[in-house]
């Protein structure tokens, strides 16, 4: 088990390195001239990794997992509400070790 401190240290530590992120970013972004195609990449970009972070969750995860994934891209689908899609694949879940274990 990770003690107290250590825990805070490392949280204080991915703080500031997301925040140098954030602000490197946009001092870089002030030199790059914004075309369709930066604003294409851009956007491709944000998809990808989020994309990569649900793969590797479902990856490491059981059915359940894998299962309200699913759930939840044909709520996002159905609906294009992303918050519909969080309740219905968290209800999935839940109604999954409620009733299955």
């Amino acid at each position: 088990m990770v003690d107290p401190q250590t825990a805070y240290l490392a949280i204080a530590m991915m703080a500031i390195v997301t925040l140098l992120t954030r602000l490197g970013g946009a001092y870089v972004m002030r030199f790059v001239t914004v075309s369709p195609r930066v604003t294409s990449f851009l956007e491709a970009m944000s998809a990808s990794v989020l994309a990569a972070i649900v793969a590797t969750f479902v990856v490491n995860n059981g059915t359940r997992e894998a299962a309200a994934v699913a759930v939840a891209v044909v709520v996002m689908l159905a609906t294009r509400s992303a918050v519909a899609a969080m309740v219905a694949a968290m209800a999935f879940a839940a109604a999954w070790t409620a009733f299955i274990g």
